[in-house]
């Protein structure tokens, strides 16, 4: 089981968990006005800085700076078919009450300076308080194992839990250039800081053996169906085995004992990178204004960092690769009215050309999304919006599992902005995303043979911003 478990686990660390709104390990929700509107890569707003870096140019010249922060909550759900589990699904509650982003930008004339500080991805923990089928069907399998060698076992419990958290700090620098009315360019780079955590246990493994009666194990008659310890039973088993044939090599009943142990997990891993980011902004008079930005491939390698670890799972200093992949960002705004304005949004992730320690092969076609976005100025003080998005994810089977997977969604978002002063609005907003549901088809061994069970994953995503702007 220890063996199965690492390599489910380090198969699965190399996404986090806990990923927004964008692409698979990436999070484009980074404004509230994103949060009411979903289509942002032509804005010339202040949170331009991080969707249309070329775009800040279109600001006045002075000091502004945009604070949002984020409560976002997350259920995923998992269904697993295997006819031997207690439980057919599992439940976890991902929860980033605090999802802050700060953009700030300084414009003088042609030249613009911009600053981004921002969950860049994950940003929240995930709770599954009754653990993943995958750790699970390891244990379910122990009274059908030990049922077909004659000790008649129905039942099985354990304590399993687990917690994973993981956030990809961003702080980026842009520097924009004006070339003239209709061009201007940017360049900038972005530094991660990514830190994962994990925290779960398997404990507790408890079965109902009865050897009344068997012939070979009298002396294991006391076992008469209660239920008792896996481990405590494995160690007697495996002492009776060597009394009943003479032998001191290691049994089945060694075997169980050893892998239904107590198993706790506390490591944290840690990792830097650099993304090169460019850009460019086209005003086509004064109603049509398109955004390009590329975000190159960030290599980032993450190291464990391991407290505790009796399961080989999280080797203290071990090192992997978690790439974010690159980004390819084009957006148009059009004003429709003086005071109705869409947007398109369109972006590109390139997952397949990312070093995710191979689970890259797996992904088909690199995810992409589409975005429209409608802005209405009711009066001076007050406007609305509203936006759709979808989001298509590409990866193949063999990438799912129920630690690490991605899903085809459509998000609707929606809110309003309202000017308190001249130089001052606050953004409101709220984002609802509801997933199609995805699945596998897992093989497991029962008796020699193999059989193939599917394993469902759906989710859903609620998202409450608020943001404050301000010019000096």
């Amino acid at each position: 089981m220890n063996r199965f478990l690492r390599t489910l686990v380090l198969v699965a660390l190399v996404s986090p968990s806990v990923a927004f709104a964008g692409g698979i390990v990436t999070n484009a929700n980074q404004s509230a006005a994103y949060i009411r509107m979903l289509a942002r890569d032509a804005s010339t707003s202040i949170d331009a800085v991080y969707f249309n870096p070329a775009g800040v140019t279109q600001l006045n010249n002075g000091f502004h700076i945009s604070i949002t922060n984020q409560s976002i909550f997350q259920k995923k759900t998992i269904e697993n078919k295997y006819p031997f589990l207690n439980e057919a699904k599992y439940v976890g509650d991902v929860a980033a009450p605090l999802f802050p982003s700060i953009h700030a930008v300084y414009k003088k004339d042609k030249w613009a300076l911009g600053f981004s500080f921002h969950p860049n991805g994950g940003g929240g923990s995930a709770q599954y308080d009754t653990g993943l089928p995958s750790f699970e069907t390891q244990i379910a399998t122990i009274p059908t194992m030990l049922s077909s060698q004659g000790i008649n076992t129905t039942t099985y419990s354990a304590d399993i839990a687990f917690d994973g958290s993981s956030v990809f700090w961003g702080t980026q620098l842009n520097a924009s250039y004006a070339i003239n009315d209709m061009i201007s360019v940017a360049a900038g780079v972005r530094m991660i800081y990514a830190v994962n955590n994990y925290n779960g246990h398997i404990k507790s493994i408890m079965i109902n053996p009865n050897m009344t009666g068997h012939p070979l194990f009298p002396l294991m008659n006391s076992y008469k169906g209660e239920i008792v310890p896996a481990s405590q039973f494995g160690v007697d088993l495996g002492n009776a085995i060597r009394t009943a044939y003479g032998t001191t090599t290691a049994n089945a009943g060694d075997t169980l004992a050893a892998s239904t142990q107590n198993m706790l997990v506390d490591a944290k891993q840690t990792g830097m990178g650099w993304t090169p980011i460019i850009g460019a902004n086209l005003t086509f008079g004064e109603k049509l204004n398109v955004g390009l930005r590329y975000e190159f491939k960030t290599k980032l390698e993450m190291e464990n960092n391991t407290k505790t670890d009796n399961t080989g799972m999280f080797p203290d200093g071990a090192k992997f690769n978690n790439d974010i992949p690159a980004i390819l960002s084009v957006g148009i705004n059009y004003s429709i009215l003086p005071e109705l304005r869409a947007s398109l949004g369109w972006h590109h992730y390139f997952d397949k050309n990312a070093n995710w320690e191979g689970k890259e092969e797996f992904i088909s076609n690199n995810l992409y999304e589409l975005a429209l976005g409608l802005e209405y100025d009711i009066n001076q003080t007050l406007l609305i919006s509203a936006g759709v998005l979808r989001s298509q994810t590409g990866v193949g089977q063999g990438y799912q599992t129920d630690l690490s997977h991605s899903l085809t969604s459509t998000s609707v978002g929606f809110g309003g902005g309202i000017r308190l002063t001249e130089k001052s609005m606050l953004n409101l907003g709220m984002l609802y995303s509801q997933y199609t549901s995805g699945s596998k088809d897992i093989d497991y061994t029962l008796g020699g043979s193999t059989v193939t069970y599917k394993e469902t994953y759906n989710r859903t995503n609620i998202v409450f911003a608020i943001g404050f702007d301000y010019s000096f």
